[in-house]
C-alpha cells in the first residue's frame, strides 16, 4: 500500500486561496463597519445641528488648496452635483432659521460624504453641493469611487438624515444626483495666489449639472463617460434612459451624437 503525498505546489496555492478569501472577508467587514459608522456619525451631526446649531468646518478647504497648486492645469476629473429637492416647499412651511439648520446640514452632510470617498468639495450653490474626483492617474478607480459616493449620498439621507428629521416632525429630504467626466480647467480670478477667488471650468462641470437637472427625486444620473468607465459587473446596475428631445439635445464632445445618459437602478 503506497502513501499518499501531497504536493507542496498544490499546499502552497490553498493557503494563497484562502488568504486571498481572508483578506476579502476582511475588507467586506471594514465596509460595514465604516458604513455604520458614518451613518452614526451623521446622526449624531445632524441632532445637534437640530439643537445646538452645530457648526461644520474645514470641508472645502483641501479642495481650495490642490486647486490651487494646480492653477491653469488641464485636469480629468469625475464631476458630482447634489441637489436637495423640495427646498422651495420647505422655505414655505419652515422657520427661517430652521430652515437654514436643515439646509446647511443637508450640504455639509453631502460633502461630508465627498470626502469620506475620497474626493474633493468644490463649493456649495445654495441648496446644492459640487464635488470632483480626481481622474488623472486612474479614470476607472475614480468613476467608481464617484459612483459609490453618490450611492452613499442617498444611503445617508435615507438612513442617517431623515430619521433624525422625522424625530422633530420635518419632512423628509430627497436628492437629484448627476455626474459627468472629462477635463475641466483650474482658474484663477485674479493675480493674487493666495486670495483670488478659484473654480473650476469645462464641459464635464456642465453637462454633470444639466443631467442633474434633469434627474428626479432619489435618482442617480450618470453620463455615458462615467459609464464607459465603469467596471462591466457595476455597469449592470445602470440603463440608458432617453429624454424628450426638446429637453436634451446635448451632444458626445467624441462622437457628435446625442449624449447618452443613465440611470442606476441597483
Amino acid at each position: 500500500m503506497t502513501e499518499k503525498t501531497q504536493n507542496p505546489n498544490n499546499t502552497q496555492n490553498s493557503r494563497d486561496e484562502n488568504s486571498i478569501i481572508n483578506k476579502m472577508l476582511s475588507r467586506e467587514g471594514e465596509k460595514i463597519t465604516d458604513y455604520e459608522t458614518m451613518i452614526l456619525e451623521t446622526q449624531k451631526r445632524v441632532w445637534a445641528a437640530l439643537k445646538k446649531g452645530y457648526k461644520y468646518t474645514g470641508i472645502t478647504d483641501e479642495s481650495e488648496q490642490f486647486l490651487r497648486k494646480n492653477v491653469f492645469s488641464k485636469l480629468n476629473l469625475m464631476v458630482l452635483y447634489v441637489d436637495l429637492v423640495g427646498s422651495t416647499t420647505m422655505t414655505l412651511e419652515l422657520p427661517v432659521e430652521k430652515l437654514a439648520i436643515i439646509i446647511s446640514a443637508f450640504s455639509q452632510e453631502m460633502a461630508t460624504v465627498v470626502r469620506h470617498h475620497g474626493g474633493f468639495v468644490l463649493k456649495f450653490v445654495g441648496d446644492a453641493v459640487i464635488g470632483y474626483f480626481v481622474a488623472e492617474e486612474n479614470s476607472l478607480q475614480a468613476a467608481d469611487s464617484a459612483v459609490n459616493c453618490a450611492k452613499s449620498m442617498n444611503d445617508v439621507i435615507k438612513n442617517g438624515i431623515n430619521p433624525i428629521l422625522n424625530q422633530y416632525d420635518y419632512p423628509d429630504l430627497m436628492a437629484k444626483i448627476g455626474l459627468d467626466y472629462g477635463q475641466s480647467i483650474v482658474l484663477r480670478y485674479g493675480s493674487h495666489p493666495d486670495s483670488s477667488h478659484i473654480d473650476l471650468i469645462g464641459p464635464a462641470m456642465n453637462i454633470a449639472s444639466k443631467i442633474q437637472a434633469m434627474a428626479k427625486p432619489n435618482q442617480i444620473l450618470i453620463g455615458t463617460d462615467v459609464f464607459q468607465r465603469l467596471h462591466p459587473e457595476s455597469q449592470k446596475d445602470f440603463k440608458a434612459i432617453t429624454f424628450d428631445a426638446n429637453k436634451w439635445r446635448y451632444r458626445s464632445r467624441h462622437t457628435g451624437e446625442i449624449y447618452k445618459v443613465y440611470e442606476y437602478i441597483g
